[in-house]
């Protein structure tokens, strides 16, 4: 239990025993009696769970967060919370040197995005901005001014960073919340900043090329599928496996995985010419296959953007990364995805979301494929279109033109139907029974159930003219591919007979 003495002048205290039976003094100044009680009461509430050792309830925790440095720092003189950090890290501009010094072990590309979101938070938020007031709707607006000025996949990007750098703060007893907390980030991916880059202009910018080193650059990004300018700049020679055909790829990036961010990937075809080239020029005791990408900071794109527009072509949007991409979609055509993103050095997932496209080959050829088999095919009129949506089709309909491909399980199905008949011969038959009805011709037609009969007696000897009579009545109310199709039954009995 605490107590609270008021002395003569006004002041008031709260006094109360620790855990280890010490009396402690905490001296609040001129305070009304009523705001003296509920700091008593938070004293205690404090006092029970240092005595017990146990955590803080959430509104116990949320208050102390949220009290002023001069009663926090009262609190902590007593032992019932621990000292605060020092006041400027508690402001948005103090967490985000807080965050970035945490990190200081990360890639330097890493520790340049971190400070670019810090960046962003501190113009918005003000770098004197304390912590804690900060709430979850200051961290919507902020989401929504944002995305008022850049692309949905870098909102997504900030806001992914903005929950990172609160998260730092709540674990560090600057904040009780995450503001961010609840807030969707959505998809990184942006599919407007996506390019595929053709092999026919890839060859245009390696022909526009100054060196064969700036050539072994491009060869390497768009034929070896691999990350620049960090793993172009640990290549070495002695990575190279020429008798196995393939060389070691040391990823900076992908260090922390269990394989050590390392892969051997294919000396490809096409990519061969230009590293024998670069290998046969190197100088006795070089050690780096590219000696532009040896420092990390070296800026090649200003170099190659000039190199693509010397090539009659237009830079587009992160042109080594979408290299990179064209090279995983295009291996991807011809091999096995798990065999691919071992090569290129990404999961699967990643490959879906950020580097496979949709090329205009793939709809070159699903249009070829399209117009191919229409020309193996006979136009149909449209009452052929008509009768022929019959699932039953004969095989030889289906099966019989040169270069058509049945598949096994449908040619199984069609050798079941024991009668298969074509479009045309089941009209014919319907004609024939038509004129069979008819008293005017019934004398002079034989009774035939289907076009197979007539067929019989055409060419049998003894109804030779009867049966050329009687064709030549059914041809009359033919259409001209029923007649062709006629012609081509008759054709095929004649050579059989």
């Amino acid at each position: 239990m605490a107590s609270i003495s008021t002395a003569k002048n006004g002041n008031r205290k709260i006094q109360f025993v620790n855990g280890n039976g010490e009396r402690k003094s905490i001296y609040l100044g001129k305070m009304k009696m009523k705001t003296a009680r509920d700091l008593k009461t938070r004293v205690e509430a404090l006092n029970s769970a240092k005595g017990s050792r146990s955590s803080l309830d959430n509104e116990t925790a949320e208050w102390v967060a949220n009290i002023e440095d001069d009663l926090a720092g009262k609190l902590a003189a007593v032992g019932l919370i621990a000292k605060r950090v020092k006041t400027e890290s508690s402001t948005m501009g103090g967490l985000v040197e807080h965050v970035v010094g945490l990190r200081a072990d990360a890639k330097p590309r890493t520790l340049t995005n971190l400070k670019q979101a810090g960046a962003k938070l501190n113009l918005y938020f003000g770098r004197d901005r304390a912590l804690k007031q900060i709430t979850a709707g200051d961290a919507d607006k902020f989401v929504a001014a944002m995305r008022a000025h850049y692309s949905a996949a870098y909102v997504s990007r900030l806001i992914k960073y903005g929950k990172q750098f609160f998260h730092a703060a709540r674990r560090a007893g600057f904040v009780t919340s995450n503001p961010f907390d609840g807030v969707k980030a959505g998809s990184m991916a942006n599919p407007e900043r996506m390019y595929y880059l053709t092999e026919a202009d890839t060859r245009k910018i390696i022909d526009a090329c100054p060196d064969a080193e700036w050539r072994l650059i491009v060869a390497l990004a768009r034929f070896g599928g691999l990350r620049c300018p960090s793993e172009l700049a640990a290549l070495t020679w002695a990575d190279v496996d020429w008798e196995r055909g393939r060389f070691l790829v040391k990823s900076p990036k992908t260090a922390h995985h269990a394989d050590g961010g390392r892969r051997w990937v294919p000396i490809f075809l096409e990519l061969r010419p230009h590293l024998e080239a670069a290998f046969d020029n190197a100088e006795p005791g070089t050690v780096f296959v590219v000696k532009r990408t040896c420092c990390h900071d070296t800026n090649l794109r200003t170099t190659f953007e000039r190199i693509v527009y010397r090539a009659g072509l237009i830079p587009w949007p992160k042109p080594f990364q979408n290299m990179r991409a064209s090279r995983e979609t295009e291996l991807a055509q011809t091999h096995p995805l798990h065999v691919v993103t071992a090569w290129i050095g990404n999961s699967a997932r990643i490959a879906a979301k950020h580097y496979l496209q949709v090329t205009d080959s793939d709809f070159a050829k699903a249009v070829e494929g399209k117009e191919s088999l229409e020309a193996i095919q006979p136009k149909q009129s449209e009452g052929d279109a008509r009768t022929t949506q019959n699932p039953t089709q004969s095989l030889g309909e289906i099966g019989s033109l040169e270069g058509t491909l049945v598949p096994s399980c449908e040619q199984k199905r069609l050798e079941k139907v024991e009668t298969p008949r074509n479009a045309g011969e089941m009209k014919l038959d319907r004609y024939a029974r038509q004129e069979s009805n008819n008293p005017a011709v019934s004398a002079e037609i034989p009774h035939t159930s289907s076009v197979a009969d007539v067929k019989s007696d055409a060419l049998s000897e003894n109804s030779t003219s009867s049966a050329v009579s009687l064709l030549a009545k059914l041809a009359a109310g033919l259409t001209p591919s029923e007649r062709a199709a006629l012609a081509r039954m008759l054709a095929g009995g004649s050579e059989g007979g």
